[in-house]
């Protein structure tokens, strides 16, 4: 496998402020420009976590798809990217859980039986033929918002309901049990690229997921901190506990 190497940000920090965080290296700025109408924010924020997992022990990637949940589930809103190549693989449709939303998703969801999608960054397992044809397994990362992604048996399938001629229609794409459906004519070919330890950071403006996610801190707690003068305040890094990324794919039955 080709070794990639993430650049460090210079303020992840930021994130916890609803901001993404700035990169030194080029690597954003070549996604960005690889994929125009896709949210820079989204791209930045994606690749932080993605550097913060590697740094805590998740192995590296050649690929990364990033799912911008502000976008109404009739726009392309999943892009995937070859890190090695910084090239634009796929621009696509996605579904979200009917739990989330309407149109547009506003509700996510760590629970059994939620039907509803969540954030974060997830690792992809194997593909496998199930009830809802090829599809692809994913362990989610971040404690408390999708760590419990493989109980809930949620993947990345195709659907006949994932139709953008269709939504037009009727104002939107159907929606899943909380999985990120694809249109069937990409599934296979789509899950191919990002089998077998890729990553999938799902993306919305939350304000509690952009404060707590151990991921987007990278570790750090922000923390307001009284300056030397007594001016004011100002934030600061400070270590928090450890990272705990869950990794739990030896339990999952094939």
């Amino acid at each position: 496998m080709k070794r990639y190497y993430f650049t460090r940000a210079l303020a992840l920090g930021a994130a916890l402020c609803g901001a993404a965080p700035v990169f030194a290296a080029p690597l954003a700025d070549d996604l960005i420009r690889a994929a125009p109408d896709a949210s820079a924010d989204a791209i930045r924020l994606a690749l932080a976590a993605t550097e913060c997992a590697v740094a805590h022990g998740q192995p590296p990637a050649e690929r990364l798809a990033v799912i911008d949940y502000s976008r109404a589930s009739t726009e392309p809103r999943l892009w995937v990217f070859d890190l090695a190549g910084s090239r634009l693989l796929y621009r696509e449709w996605v579904a979200h859980g009917r739990n989330s939303g309407d149109n547009y998703a506003r509700t996510f969801s760590n629970a059994a039986e939620s039907h509803a999608s969540s954030l974060g960054l997830f690792r992809t397992l194997d593909t496998y033929q199930g009830h809802n044809g090829y599809s692809l397994r994913l362990d989610g990362l971040e404690p408390g918002f999708n760590d419990h992604a493989l109980e809930r048996a949620i993947v990345m399938h195709g659907a006949a309901y994932v139709n953008p001629e269709g939504a037009n229609a009727v104002g939107r794409l159907g929606r899943s049990f909380g999985c990120p459906a694809l249109r069937p004519a990409v599934t296979k070919p789509l899950l191919d690229m990002l089998k077998n330890g890729q990553y999938v950071f799902s993306y919305y403006p939350d304000s509690n997921w952009l404060a707590s996610s151990t991921l987007l801190s990278c570790g750090k707690a922000n923390v307001a901190v009284q300056t030397s003068s007594g001016t004011g305040a100002t934030l600061q890094d400070v270590p928090a506990a450890p990272l705990a990324l869950t990794n739990r794919a030896q339990r999952v039955a094939p």
